[in-house]
């Protein structure tokens, strides 16, 4: 099996309009956009450290990223209008080689 996912609540705050669309490229692509600058992700820690050195790139000094990771039973608690099951931790998926 390969690393273990957990959910990671993704806040940022971009200055400029232009370094804001590439973050928000990024941030399409492997995650969930809840509000205008927040986003859930569902990675593993090497994906994040992947996101991470993306947006390493484009971030300058004025700008603002935070990213909190959620336990399981915290995810399960997160009050979201859109449904609960949004935040449920998908089922784990046995391979036999």
């Amino acid at each position: 099996m390969g690393e273990e996912k957990h959910w990671h609540l993704v806040c940022y705050d971009i200055r400029d309009p232009k370094r804001w669309a590439k973050a928000y490229k990024i941030f399409k692509g492997c995650g969930d956009h809840l509000q205008l600058s927040i986003f859930r992700v569902h990675l593993t820690k090497t994906k994040l450290a992947a996101l991470r050195w993306k947006l390493s790139k484009i971030l300058v000094e004025d700008d603002s990223l935070m990213i909190v990771r959620l336990c399981p039973g915290c995810a399960k608690r997160v009050i979201d209008s859109r449904g609960a099951e949004k935040w449920q931790q998908p089922d784990l998926k046995v391979e036999i080689f």
